[in-house]
């Protein structure tokens, strides 16, 4: 394939017909990929501690639980019944 010799020259051939090609988003601009998922990227350390998805959210799902008790040991040492 030659080089165009003047960039601002260039213009595409007539064999190209636009209206048949297709845009075919792949990677993380992939709709599949995007509806009602989160791709994160974890450290290799984590990797090793978390191999799998269902350990990571499980792990995820201990944090969540763990923030909650604080919140109800306040309310009962303020409020005690």
């Amino acid at each position: 394939m030659q080089k165009p010799s003047d960039l601002d020259d260039y213009e595409l051939r007539e064999e190209y017909d636009l209206s048949k090609m297709t845009i075919v988003p792949k990677g993380r601009y992939a709709p599949q990929r995007r509806v009602g998922k989160n791709v994160v990227v974890l450290a290799p350390d984590v990797v090793q501690a978390f191999p799998t998805d269902e350990a990571v959210n499980e792990a995820l799902r201990l944090v969540m639980r763990i923030a909650e008790v604080p919140s109800k040991y306040a309310a009962m040492t303020l409020n005690p019944a």
